[in-house]
C-alpha cells in the first residue's frame, strides 16, 4: 500500500528520477526525446519545492517514492502537471489518489481555485481516459511542433459546502 505526502526539498532527487521514468514511455510514443519532463533539471525540482504556491505530493510505498503530481495556482485556475508514476507501479490507483488528493489540498488551501486545467499528448489515450475518469473534459488540442500534439483539459470545481445540510 502507498501514502500520498507533501514532498519536502530532500526529495528532489528521487522525483527527479521517478519523473524521467514514468515519462519514458510518453517520449517513445510521441518520438521526441526532448519532452519537458526529460529534460528538467534538479534544480528546477528543487527550487519548485521550495516555492510556498505549488503544491508537490509524493505517492510512497515502502520508503521509496512511486508517483508525484504538481498542482499550481494562476488566479482561479489550478494547474496540474508532471503527474507521473514509474512503470513498475502502475495501475494500482496511485495515479488517481494523487489527482484526488491534490485536488482536495488546493481547494483547502485555495478556496478561490474555480478549475483545474491539465495537458498531455494526443497520443496518451490511457492518461486521457484517467484524467477524464476524474471529471476533465477536453477543452481544445494544440499543434506544438510537426510530430507533437498536446491535448488541453479543465475540471469546473463545484463549491464546496461549509456545513451540514
Amino acid at each position: 500500500m502507498f501514502d500520498i505526502r507533501p514532498a519536502v526539498p530532500e526529495d528532489a532527487g528521487e522525483l527527479l528520477t521517478v519523473q524521467r521514468a514514468a515519462f519514458v514511455d510518453e517520449a517513445q510514443a510521441c518520438g521526441d526525446p526532448f519532452v519537458l519532463p526529460l529534460t528538467e533539471g534538479l534544480e528546477r525540482i528543487g527550487g519548485l519545492l521550495r516555492q510556498q504556491d505549488v503544491l508537490v505530493l509524493k505517492a510512497v510505498e515502502g520508503g521509496r517514492i512511486v508517483g508525484a503530481v504538481r498542482v499550481g495556482v494562476s488566479g482561479a485556475n489550478g494547474i496540474v502537471s508532471r503527474l507521473a508514476v514509474v512503470p513498475d507501479r502502475r495501475r494500482r490507483g496511485i495515479a488517481t489518489a494523487l489527482l484526488t488528493r491534490g485536488e482536495e489540498e488546493v481547494r483547502a488551501r485555495r478556496p478561490e481555485v474555480a478549475s483545474l486545467t491539465l495537458f498531455t499528448g494526443a497520443q496518451s489515450a490511457r492518461e486521457q481516459r484517467l484524467y477524464r475518469g476524474r471529471g476533465f473534459a477536453v477543452t481544445h488540442r494544440e499543434r506544438v511542433a510537426d510530430h507533437l500534439v498536446m491535448v488541453h483539459m479543465r475540471k469546473e470545481l463545484t463549491a464546496v459546502s461549509a456545513g451540514p445540510w
